[in-house]
């Protein structure tokens, strides 16, 4: 019952404690990890972790597809808590329901819907990250058509409900598949963004960054040294591309999916020895991804095992990795510092009531984490008192604190040589930043 109650407690006041309005911030602003992988589901975040946060990198990036029928906020609250532990930074891919060998189309009408689910997650960084579907430039994608227009108003509405809801929301447009050709069941993607453009005239203001599927083509087998449309720099094809057709901005550039098609050591029918791989990606991530431009990589696919899709696995059938996974594992990385909400409140105080003059004494603070940070994680939270009356000594107990959660820490202190009413007022900082709320008290001093 005593559990029961401080739970409710916690949930009561991250109720009614007033949203604060932020907005999206520039991941090329600080270190920033450009190491990612695409995942099918959340059980794969650990081997996504230790792939993307080795080789001295940390808050390296994860796709993830999230299908309309798997909605469940318990579900991805939890798979959002795991990626906070692991430092995995989340891409959702936001998708329709699967039918017959495509997708059903997007509506409009379920937009709500989406936007309600996506706003109830606490995010693991302040940037929010959602793909607006998937290569719309192939019919098997938006319900057995093509219709440019009606993606692009899909989009619109998608991004200003989104918006509407936290500025916070980094909305990505589909990734398109600009190896494709005219023809009954697929669209070149030129074609299509500049039918989508014209049916929006504001198109570009409705994105806040670019998603690319930068694959080695023809046939997921071509070299790594190739530039160009249809290659892994495809995406600087695609940018300059952009600015004909009216794009006056710089667009971050996403990189969701990539990769080679094995042949899984000759059990495969992929283009690309599977030893050769490896050094593909080494060249790869060295070389042309290592661009400013670019926030993140996430090949596809870590886990796959069935055709089409078993060609870019990086797991084998058996649950170890082919040896390009540890080859990009022993890669230098960078730690990144993407930007998070720290915010935290002392929703109590635990102290004496009455004190020796110059002697030292204990406080208990109950401290609820209300922000996205793992309070005591990284930064240990320290004490600022505003009163010349009394100094921290030693931090006694302060354990890490998910959000959602609450939790003791407990100070030792020292008042000064004066005695009567003394008045303290403490707040928390995270490094130098101030994250609680003011807590007032008063202790009297005595002077024997």
């Amino acid at each position: 019952m005593g559990k029961f109650i401080c739970s409710l407690f916690v949930c009561l006041l991250f109720i009614l404690i007033p949203k604060q309005a932020y907005a999206i911030t520039d991941p090329l602003s600080s270190p920033n990890n450009i190491f990612g992988i695409h995942i099918l589901n959340e059980g794969e975040l650990k081997d996504a972790a230790n792939l993307v946060n080795s080789g001295g990198g940390d808050w390296g990036y994860v796709t993830l597809v999230i299908q309309k029928g798997e909605r469940d906020q318990s579900r991805w609250q939890r798979a959002f808590n795991e990626a906070r532990r692991l430092h995995l930074i989340p891409i959702v891919r936001i998708a329709s329901s699967q039918q017959n060998s495509g997708w059903e189309k997007p509506s409009v009408d379920e937009i709500d819907g989406w936007v309600s689910f996506l706003n109830s997650l606490n995010w693991v960084s302040k940037n929010r990250y959602v793909v607006v579907a998937n290569e719309p430039n192939h019919a098997k994608e938006w319900g057995g058509e093509i219709n440019p227009g009606e993606y692009a108003k899909y989009l619109r509405l998608f991004s200003e409900k989104l918006k509407a809801n936290s500025p916070d929301f980094f909305v990505l447009p589909a990734g398109f598949d600009f190896s494709a050709k005219n023809t009954k069941d697929t669209m070149e993607a030129t074609t299509f963004l500049k039918e989508a453009v014209s049916s929006e005239k504001d198109f570009f203001n409705y994105i806040d960054g670019w998603t690319s599927h930068s694959y080695p083509n023809p046939g997921f087998a071509g070299s790594e040294s190739a530039s160009g449309r249809g290659t892994i720099r495809s995406y600087e094809w695609e940018l300059e591309y952009l600015k004909t057709l009216g794009l006056g901005k710089e667009l971050p550039v996403f990189i969701t999916e990539t990769g080679w098609a094995h042949d899984g050591d000759g059990g495969l029918d992929g283009g690309v020895e599977t030893n050769k791989v490896g050094s593909k990606l080494t060249y790869a991530f060295t070389n042309p991804w290592k661009n400013p431009k670019v926030v993140a990589v996430t090949p596809f696919v870590l886990n796959y095992q069935t055709p089409p899709f078993d060609v870019f696995s990086w797991k084998k059938p058996e649950g170890t990795f082919y040896d390009f996974y540890q080859e990009v594992q022993k890669l230098p990385k960078t730690r990144g510092q993407p930007e998070r909400i720290a915010s935290a409140s002392i929703t109590a105080t635990f102290r004496p009531l009455i004190i020796r003059a110059g002697s030292e004494f204990y406080v208990a603070l109950f401290v609820s984490n209300f922000g996205q940070t793992i309070l005591n994680e990284e930064t240990i939270l320290t004490l600022n008192e505003v009163s010349e009356d009394f100094e921290t000594i030693q931090l006694i107990y302060a354990p890490q604190i998910e959000p959602f959660h609450s939790a003791l820490m407990i100070f030792k202190l020292k008042a000064r040589e004066t005695s009567g009413l003394m008045n303290l007022t403490f707040l928390l900082n995270e490094g130098d930043k101030s994250i609680s709320n003011l807590r007032s008290f008063t202790i009297f001093s005595l002077g024997i």
